[in-house]
C-alpha cells in the first residue's frame, strides 16, 4: 500500500509555528508539574528561605499546576471510564474509507503492528512494492448500503474475521451553494457521509458486544459539524449528524438496560478541523497560526494511541477545534464577528468558483 503520509516538505519554516506546537512546548515545560517543581527546588538551592515571596510564589505556582494535571486526570476517567482490556491476538480492525486519506495512514498504522484489518471501500488499495501485508483483507463494498455492510459481515465471519474495532471514515465532499447541488448529490452526500456510520454500527456493534475484551467504535465528524459552513450544507449537516449518533449510541450504551458486554464498548469521536487529504485539495486555511491544517500521520497517531490505550474519549485537532463548543454561548453579534474573522463561510468559494468554471470549460 503506498503511503498517504505528507510530510510538509517545501513549506516555509514560519508555516510550522502554530498556536498548537506553542501550547505543546509550553505542556512539555511551563506547564509540566515536574518542571514546575524544580523551579522552588532550584530556588531553595540558592539558599531561599521558605518564608521568601519568591518561595512562596513558586509553591504556589507549582501547587496550581499539579493541581490542574490532578484534575484533569480525575476528570478524564469519570467521563469516559476505565479504559478496556485489549488482546492483540484477537483484535480485528474495520475501516471504512481505508484506501485513501487518513483511513489509508491509520491502515499503515495497524498493519505494522500486525493487527487484523478489514478495509471497506469502493476503491481497492493500491499496492506498492515491499508494503505487502497479509493482515489487511479489503472487501469492495458500499457503506451507504446496508445490505452490502452485512453481506460483507457475513463473509468477514466466513474468513475468521471477527471485528472488535469499527473506525467510520467514510467521506464525500461537495462543495456548492445549497440550491446548485444536484438531489441526487444530496442523497448520495448524506448516504456516504452520515448513513454509512449509522450501518456499519447497526451490523457490527452485536460483533463488538460479544467479544470477551469489548470493543472500540470511532466516528471521524468535523468540526464543521458543530459549526456548519456556507456551500457546505450536506457535509456539515452529515458530521453533525454523526455527532448526535455518536452521543446517542454512547448513552443507549450506559443505560441499565443496554444489552450483554455494553460496559466494555468504548467510544471515541474525532472532530478535526481541516486535514491535508485529497478530500480537501484546494482548500487554503483562512489563518494557519490559529487554524493550522491537520496532516493525516498526526491525526492518525492520536487516534491509533487511543484506540490501544483502550480508551473513550474525543480527539478533536488542531486546538481551536476543542474550544469551538463555547463559541455557542456567545451573543449572536459575536459569533457572527468571530466566524467572520476566522473565515469559515468563505473558505470555500473559492473553490466553488473554479469548479464552475471547470463544468463550463467541460461543457
Amino acid at each position: 500500500m503506498a503511503s498517504a503520509t505528507n510530510t510538509g516538505k517545501g513549506k516555509p519554516l514560519y508555516t510550522q509555528i502554530t498556536l498548537d506546537l506553542l501550547l505543546v512546548v509550553l505542556s512539555k515545560t511551563l506547564f509540566h508539574p515536574f518542571i514546575a517543581w524544580l523551579i522552588p527546588l532550584t530556588l531553595r538551592s540558592l539558599s531561599l528561605p521558605p518564608t521568601h515571596p519568591r518561595m512562596i510564589t513558586a509553591y504556589i505556582y507549582a501547587i496550581c499546576v499539579t493541581l490542574f494535571a490532578v484534575l484533569a486526570r480525575i476528570d478524564a476517567r469519570l467521563a469516559w471510564g476505565s479504559p478496556r482490556e485489549m488482546d492483540w491476538d484477537r483484535e480485528c480492525v474495520v475501516i471504512t474509507g481505508g484506501s485513501g486519506g487518513l483511513g489509508r495512514v491509520i491502515v499503515e498504522m495497524f498493519a505494522r503492528k500486525g493487527v487484523s484489518i478489514a478495509v471497506l471501500d469502493v476503491v481497492p488499495p493500491r499496492a506498492v512494492q515491499g508494503e505487502e501485508w497479509e493482515n489487511v483483507h479489503f472487501y469492495h463494498c458500499d457503506v451507504g448500503n446496508i445490505e452490502a455492510v452485512q453481506k460483507v459481515a457475513k463473509q468477514m465471519d466466513a474468513d475468521s474475521l471477527h471485528p472488535t474495532i469499527l473506525l467510520n471514515l467514510a467521506a464525500t465532499l461537495h462543495p456548492s451553494p445549497l440550491l446548485s447541488l444536484p438531489a441526487s448529490l444530496i442523497t448520495s452526500s448524506l448516504t456516504t457521509n452520515l448513513a454509512s456510520s449509522f450501518n456499519t454500527i447497526h451490523t457490527f456493534l452485536p460483533h463488538l458486544l460479544s467479544s470477551p475484551t469489548g470493543g472500540t467504535i470511532v466516528t471521524l465528524s468535523s468540526v464543521l459539524g458543530k459549526l456548519g459552513a456556507a456551500n457546505l450544507a450536506t457535509y456539515t449537516a452529515a458530521k453533525a449528524g454523526q455527532i448526535a449518533l455518536h452521543n446517542s449510541v454512547r448513552a443507549e450504551l450506559a443505560l441499565s438496560s443496554a444489552p450483554a458486554g455494553s460496559d466494555r464498548i468504548r467510544m471515541i469521536l474525532v472532530t478535526p478541523g481541516q486535514l491535508a487529504t485529497p478530500l480537501f485539495d484546494g482548500i487554503e486555511t483562512p489563518n494557519n497560526f490559529l487554524g493550522p491544517v491537520v496532516e493525516p500521520v498526526e491525526l492518525a497517531k492520536v487516534v491509533v494511541q487511543r484506540i490501544c490505550e483502550g480508551r473513550s474519549g474525543e480527539i478533536s485537532l488542531p486546538v481551536y477545534a476543542s474550544m469551538i463548543g463555547w463559541l455557542g454561548v456567545l451573543p449572536w453579534s459575536l459569533q457572527r464577528l468571530a466566524r467572520w474573522a476566522a473565515g469559515v463561510d468563505g473558505a470555500m468559494e473559492g473553490v466553488v468558483q473554479r469548479r464552475a468554471r471547470e463544468r463550463a470549460r467541460g461543457q
